[in-house]
C-alpha cells in the first residue's frame, strides 16, 4: 500500500467511524455533559485516568477544565491521576500497578465527584479497579472504551463505547467526546469570570 493509499484509507475509516459514533453515542455524550455540569455546580471535581495514549487524553482533558477550552472563565476543578510519578511509582511498588488509580480515588475523591476511566480495550486492570473502587464508594463513574467495553463497562454509570476495534479511531473519538463535554460545561459557566488576569 502506498503512503497516499494509507492516508486516504485512514481518512475514510475515520469519517465512517465518526458517523457511527455520532449516531450511537451523541446521547451518552449529552448525558455525561449534564452530569458533569451538575457535579461542578455542586462543588465536585472531575478526575481522569488511563494508560498510554489514554493517560495523555486524561491530562489533556483535565487541562481543558482547569485552564480553558475556548473561552475565559473560572477554572473548573479537574485532575488527571497520571501525572504524579512519585505517587504512581510508590503505589505500584508497594501495592501493585493495578492499584495506582484506585488508591488515588480513595485519597482524593468523594461522593459528588466524577471519575472517568479511559481504556480503549475496556479491560485495563488498573482502570477497571479504579472504576470499581469509585463505584463502591458512591462516586459517579464514566468509562470511555472501544466497541468492547469489557469490565470497565460493568463498573460505569455512563458508558461511552466507540463503535470501532481500531485503537487509533477509538482514541480520536474519545477526544471528540471529551472536547464536547468540556465545551458544554464551559458554556454552563460562561458567566463566571476568573479573578486571574488573562492576556
Amino acid at each position: 500500500m502506498s503512503p497516499a493509499d494509507l492516508i486516504h484509507d485512514s481518512f475514510v475509516d475515520h469519517a465512517a467511524t465518526v458517523a457511527r459514533f455520532q449516531e450511537q453515542c451523541a446521547g451518552v455524550i449529552e448525558a455525561m455533559a449534564e452530569r458533569t455540569i451538575g457535579c461542578l455546580r455542586e462543588g465536585g471535581k472531575i478526575c481522569f485516568f488511563g494508560n498510554g495514549g489514554s493517560a495523555a487524553d486524561s491530562q489533556h482533558l483535565a487541562t481543558e477544565f482547569v485552564v480553558r477550552f475556548t473561552h475565559n472563565r473560572r477554572g473548573l476543578p479537574s485532575l488527571a491521576f497520571t501525572t504524579d510519578t512519585s505517587v504512581l511509582t510508590a503505589c505500584a511498588n508497594d501495592f501493585g500497578f493495578e492499584a495506582v488509580f484506585a488508591r488515588q480515588v480513595e485519597a482524593l475523591c468523594r461522593p459528588g465527584d466524577i471519575v472517568v476511566g479511559i481504556s480503549t480495550s475496556g479491560s485495563s486492570a488498573n482502570v477497571v479497579r479504579g472504576l470499581e473502587f469509585a463505584r463502591g464508594e458512591g462516586i459517579a463513574t464514566f468509562a470511555f472504551t472501544g466497541e468492547t467495553p469489557g469490565a470497565c463497562g460493568e463498573h460505569a454509570d455512563l458508558l461511552l463505547a466507540v463503535p470501532s476495534p481500531v485503537t487509533a479511531r477509538v482514541q480520536e473519538c474519545h477526544l471528540i467526546a471529551g472536547h464536547l463535554i468540556c465545551e458544554l460545561s464551559e458554556r454552563a459557566f460562561a458567566g463566571n469570570a476568573s479573578s486571574i488576569s488573562v492576556s
